[in-house]
């Protein structure tokens, strides 16, 4: 018994993976909706294996929240950095302390 296989490669689906870097928050938002989906699943899983996957991606998907939401915190707004640098207080240092 012969047994052919083909490869039919669609190249419409065949792209170039998106390199560009993506900021802080779209990050965010972005494992929040994956966040969102995992949860989904989970609710809806029957399988006793999907259960422990979507357990897995749920875990997964918090580190990588709370990290990002850490990262977050370590960078200065740029609304602090404005009001700073027009701080009438930080005017009279400077103007104090040369």
């Amino acid at each position: 018994m012969k047994i052919f296989f083909s490869r039919n490669y669609d190249s419409s689906r065949l792209t170039e993976e998106d390199l560009t870097p993506v900021s802080l928050r779209e990050a965010m938002e972005k494992t929040r909706e994956a966040l969102d989906v995992a949860y989904a699943g989970f609710d809806n899983a029957v399988d006793v294996d999907m259960i422990d996957s979507y357990i897995y991606e749920i875990n997964s998907l918090q580190k990588r929240y709370k990290h990002l939401t850490d990262l977050a915190a370590l960078e200065p707004s740029a609304e602090a950095e404005r009001s700073c640098q027009h701080s009438p207080i930080r005017a009279l240092v400077s103007h104090v302390f040369g």
